[in-house]
């Protein structure tokens, strides 16, 4: 029945959706795009699938598409807008109100669910609140990017059984922990999810959160369960990340400007092959660097070397996706590693990371080759 959470195996009904929205989300046309979604309801589709076995699967197959060079950016935020109104035109859905009205008739208490402050990646908390709604929750979704004194103010306002904060990027993990302690000190628990959290969450735990789901349909499932625990006591960062005594990541941070305008300005001397980049592939290195030191940070404030180590095979990856050999981000590395030399867990990583572009996993080099 449309609107409800039974979960239905694939289908042929399903598989036209699919191939219909991506052909849309390709095309960059809404309207189709809307129109297999509403069909597939139509037809006998249940909405919670609907969203996490069409929806969510296209767009993690627009990230991918675009980490191997076959979409361009623009063609990236054209299909993440087409899936945010294709989402939007199955809450409209006349069978979808439907059930929600019941469910709003007794609703199972209210759920705040926001992105980080810095986090723009909205679509994946759209789909946990659209989710939850069809779970019969009131849910306020306070969308991309909410900065946490807002967050908190709302809190305080509606006082919800529970926060869900969504994060894509790791590097905004620091941010993530300011509004985890701040919504626990309010009294109120908090549940995180998305790719930020580690592939096992092993952040959110870090970061001292009530809870953690990979996914909206297993956030849905842990909500159902049973109110998280009660948050700890008020405490500091340093309670939970003893490491950042040594103020690595505070100092780093600080003049993290000044280290990409170092790196970008000696680079040319390391890689001659930068005299004869175009302005926007030098404008492209400058924010791959800006990016390297960023990771740089978030990996200081976890301590975990994977994080950064990780971060680069990326980067090399989807470097080799556009003809660029991944050798060309060690003269950086080795740049930032001769600032560096007096943090000793920044150089670690940084030598880590070397290793890592000089010895690269088998796959990788493979795909390196066939770039």
């Amino acid at each position: 029945m449309n609107g409800t959470t039974e979960h239905q195996g694939p289908s042929s009904e399903l598989a036209t959706a699919t191939d219909g929205l991506w052909d849309a989300v390709i095309a960059g046309d809404e309207y189709a795009a809307a129109d297999a979604v509403t069909t597939a309801l139509d037809r006998g589709a249940d909405a919670e699938t609907v969203l996490l076995e069409i929806i969510a699967p296209l767009q993690a197959r627009v990230g991918r598409e675009w980490a191997a060079n076959r979409l361009t950016v623009a063609q990236e935020h054209t299909a993440t807008a087409i899936n945010e109104r294709s989402i939007a035109a199955l809450a409209h859905h006349p069978a979808v109100r439907k059930a929600l009205e019941r469910h709003g008739e007794r609703p199972r208490g209210r759920v705040a669910v926001a992105c980080i402050d810095g986090e723009w990646h909205a679509l994946p908390a759209r789909i946990l609140a659209e989710v939850l709604r069809l779970r019969g929750w009131q849910v306020d979704y306070l969308g991309a990017q909410v900065p946490t004194p807002h967050l908190i103010a709302h809190v305080h306002r509606t006082n919800p059984a529970v926060v869900a904060l969504s994060s894509s990027i790791a590097t905004r993990l620091p941010s993530a922990h300011a509004a985890v302690t701040a919504c626990q000190a309010t009294g109120t628990p908090v549940l995180v999810g998305g790719a930020a959290y580690g592939p096992d969450g092993r952040y959110a735990a870090l970061l001292g959160a009530d809870g953690w789901a990979p996914d909206a349909r297993s956030a849905a499932d842990r909500l159902a369960e049973g109110p998280l625990g009660k948050p700890p006591p008020v405490r500091q960062v340093v309670d939970d990340l003893p490491h950042l005594a040594d103020q690595e990541y505070t100092q780093i941070t600080r003049t993290a400007r000044g280290l990409v305008r170092y790196v970008v300005t000696e680079l040319p001397a390391r890689f001659p092959a930068m005299a004869d980049y175009t302005d926007r592939q030098r404008r492209h290195t400058a924010e791959d660097i800006a990016h390297i030191v960023d990771f740089l940070g978030a990996a200081l404030y976890v301590d975990d070397p994977e994080l950064f180590t990780g971060f680069i095979g990326w980067t090399a990856g989807i470097l080799a996706a556009r003809g660029v050999p991944a050798r060309s981000l060690l003269p950086g590395l080795d740049l930032l590693a001769e600032q560096l030399v007096d943090y000793p867990r920044a150089t670690d990583l940084l030598s880590r990371a070397r290793d890592t572009l000089r010895h690269p996993l088998p796959e990788a080099a493979a795909e390196g080759r066939n770039a």
